[in-house]
């Protein structure tokens, strides 16, 4: 049996700013002390794992690559790529989060599916 991942976290010098940040720019809706729900695109999570310098990167499915871009820049966050295609793949988008997180974003289509270029 394959095991599923049940759980992430997010860490930066100020909680309180992080959490005012992703709801300011997601939606997500964290408690006094962070705890939060966020939906997810269903099962199975798909992910990889490539050989690059370590790290981790969290992808948050937005509708506008660009539009969601503006708003993390104007919350305090950086945008690291602008909306980019790789073609046959997904649309992807690169930010930081106010705490110097790297994310990533990538643009769904109205029926909940990342789209394909």
């Amino acid at each position: 049996m394959t095991m599923p991942i049940v759980f992430f976290d997010i860490a930066g010098p100020d909680a309180g700013a992080l959490r005012s940040f992703y709801k300011a720019c997601f939606g997500w809706e964290a408690g006094p002390t962070g705890n939060l729900s966020v939906p997810i695109g269903g099962p199975p999570l798909n992910g990889t794992i490539r050989a690059d310098p370590p790290e981790k990167v969290i992808y948050v499915g937005v509708p506008d690559v660009t539009a969601s871009l503006e708003k993390i820049v104007a919350n305090g966050g950086k945008a690291n790529a602008p909306r980019f295609e790789v073609p046959g793949v997904v649309v992807l988008g690169l930010f930081s989060d106010p705490a110097g997180n790297r994310m990533g974003l990538v643009e769904m289509g109205a029926d909940g599916r990342a789209k394909i270029p």
